[in-house]
């Protein structure tokens, strides 16, 4: 089929509202979507980084361009105000261009994030973590 430029999607929570506590999620978040999906930085086109109002003291992007994103776009924004949302949340959408169709990405939810897309945990059990209870 060839390359494409492809959404792929990421969220996390971040424990306390600190630049040290974003950026560490960021970092957690950023590498794992690109471990996961075997990119590389020239991989990505663009990433668009947001957060629930309670998270301001640092930009997300800040993480990126310390990992070496220093040639992509890339943008912060703050999420809607959806009564019920999930607080303390950092999402990151990242485009890729990539030869996979889009049912073979994966999606990465981490932390308190994952209760957002159960349906998308990436991670498979292995036969002993699939027996604990």
């Amino acid at each position: 089929m060839g390359m494409r430029c492809r959404g792929l999607r990421g969220a996390t929570t971040v424990p306390a509202n600190s630049p040290d506590d974003i950026l560490e999620a960021t970092t957690e978040l950023l590498s794992e979507m690109m471990q996961a999906n075997d990119l590389q930085i020239y991989d990505v086109a663009s990433a668009y980084f947001t957060t629930t109002r309670d998270l301001n003291a640092e930009f997300p992007a800040v993480a990126a361009n310390k990992l070496g994103f220093t040639d992509v776009a890339l943008l912060c924004g703050h999420e809607m105000e959806v009564p019920g949302r999930l607080a303390m949340c950092l999402r990151i959408l990242l485009h890729v261009n990539t030869e996979k169709e889009p049912g073979d990405l994966k999606h990465v939810y981490l932390r308190g994030a994952t209760v957002l897309r159960p349906d998308r945990n990436y991670r498979e059990e292995t036969p002993a973590e699939a027996n604990t209870p």
